[in-house]
């Protein structure tokens, strides 16, 4: 069946899925690795990207919280909203409730818990742990839990790092450490890379009966799919069968997709028939979308297609992000009419949708070189954006350059910056490209600058393309002094130690 406008898709009628369920909001995401899985997104050829949803791979998690759902909304709201627009660097979190409470207003742990878990869901981490640091001030009126504890911990992680996070771990008594937090700490290492340490708790929580389902599991095979090591998920999926832990859901989904990232369609059917043999599974739409994926990547089109069809009638509830994926995988495989169709489905069954949602068609268009149609749909977001989400706007600006259209691009990031836009690292890179087309060294080192000090620089680093362009400018310009201030920008944001990233640039460039 395929999604028409107004249509109400009834999911078919099968086996009762079952999930690991641990009734918390603490959120146990998984990623997978550059070129394929990234920072919790699917990419298809040519850095498709389609957004993981908790419905796929383990993205959320629960942990022995209260259902935050069931209350009222009205105070809670006010307080997050005021909270998520005061943020700043002599602002946020505690300003705000300390300004609520001398205005006579009190606040309940549920209220406070369910603004941090908002907080949580749009990435706010460090406005989140704010407020906990705030109620922690407060322990005679506020009791935390492991729980709590487990979140502050994701949260330390995620603000200032997986060192600040094992520091917290440590100088917890051993009575609290619970399964949820050695679990909030072991995806803190899962996030981080870090194999050895990942191994090393896993083996405390085998020994303190902490690996009796499937999560711990689930975590451990997106750390060797984070690094490509698909014999080791293959592993994990066996200890589980010896030990006789059912695998759920998102088991399989991950253990699909490492067939699939190791070119074996056959092996990936595979996973599906025992899928469809296992009486507690119902395979869901995340599992013939990453079908869909591998499909894609291999060739095998007519599949993808098939697949994508699977994926439409699974559609269940008020569930968005499966929309992403099919109108970025309908792109993938060329369709722009199916792309079309899929976003005017998905305008009539939600009164509103998120950027991601207009992310995902923008980048769809840009791909299948429909500027005109990307631009309307740009013009559309304008007046009905929350905020202004410069990853939307880079999509048009990296066409207009990559098309060599510089005072296109020139005029279009004004209009950015004019519409509200902070340009991020990846605006900087883009303008910076476009210098190095026009060999303008200084600008686009300027560029490369300014990205290292832009909000949300901490992760990135510029592409081993742009370094090696600029680098081969400065030797044909004899200019040493370009090529050491680029050296500087690769310094302080730490590619010069990174081996793996280095060996991507030609050695003769930057000696």
């Amino acid at each position: 069946m395929l999604l028409q406008p107004t249509t109400t898709i009834k999911p078919p009628h099968k086996k009762t899925e079952t999930h690991v369920s641990f009734s918390s909001s603490l959120s146990y995401s998984l990623s997978f690795p550059s070129g394929f899985w990234n920072l919790g997104s699917l990419t298809c050829p040519k850095n498709h990207p389609v957004i993981i949803s908790c419905s796929s791979i383990s993205q959320v998690h629960t942990y022995g919280t209260v259902d935050y759902e069931r209350r009222p909304i009205v105070k809670w709201n006010a307080i997050y909203k005021r909270i998520s627009m005061n943020d700043g660097p002599e602002r946020g979190s505690v300003s705000v409730l300390n300004q609520w409470e001398n205005e006579g207003e009190k606040v309940t742990k549920w209220e406070l818990s369910r603004v941090i878990k908002e907080l949580r869901k749009f990435r706010r981490y460090k406005l989140a742990l704010e407020v906990y640091e705030w109620m922690n001030n407060r322990a005679e009126r506020f009791r935390l839990t492991t729980s709590d504890t487990a979140i502050q911990l994701d949260l330390i992680a995620k603000v200032h790092g997986i060192s600040s996070a094992e520091e917290y771990f440590v100088k917890l008594p051993d009575t609290l450490k619970d399964k949820r937090i050695y679990g909030s700490l072991l995806n803190a290492f899962v996030r981080a890379r870090k194999k050895e340490q990942a191994e090393s708790l896993i083996d405390k929580m085998r020994n303190r009966g902490y690996t009796d389902h499937a999560l711990p599991f689930n975590v451990m095979m997106t750390l060797y799919m984070n690094l490509k090591d698909y014999d080791k998920v293959e592993s994990v999926v066996s200890e589980m069968k010896e030990k006789q832990i059912p695998l759920d859901i998102y088991s399989y989904n991950i253990w699909l997709s490492s067939c699939g990232s190791q070119g074996s369609i056959e092996e990936m059917e595979k996973v599906l028939e025992l899928m469809n043999l296992d009486t507690d599974i119902n395979p869901n739409w995340t599992t013939f979308s990453t079908m869909a994926t591998m499909y894609i990547k291999l060739g095998q089109l007519k599949k993808a297609e098939d697949s994508l069809k699977s994926v439409e009638s699974r559609i269940t509830g008020r569930d968005r992000i499966p929309y992403h994926y099919l109108i970025s995988l309908y792109g993938s495989l060329g369709q722009k009419e199916e792309v079309l169709r899929i976003w005017k489905t998905y305008q009539s069954q939600f009164p509103t949708i998120p950027n991601l949602g207009y992310h995902s068609v923008i980048s769809a268009l840009v791909r299948l070189d429909d500027i005109e149609g990307a631009e309307k749909i740009y013009d559309e977001w304008l007046p009905v954006k929350v905020h202004y989400d410069p990853r939307i706007g880079n999509l048009l600006l990296g066409y207009y350059v990559r098309k060599g259209f510089a005072d296109k691009a020139s005029t279009f990031f004004d209009q950015m910056v004019e519409a509200g836009g902070k340009p991020n690292s990846m605006t900087m890179e883009i303008l910076a490209e476009g210098h190095i087309r026009e060999r303008r060294i200084s600008e686009a080192l300027s560029c490369l600058k300014d990205a290292v000090s832009t909000l949300g620089s901490k992760s990135w680093r510029p592409k081993p393309a742009t370094v090696s362009s600029i680098l081969r400018l400065c030797e044909q310009e004899d200019d040493t002094q370009s090529k050491e201030a680029l050296l500087e920008v690769l310094k302080q944001v730490g590619c010069l130690d990174d081996e793996k990233y280095m060996s991507y640039i030609p050695l003769s460039n930057y000696q």
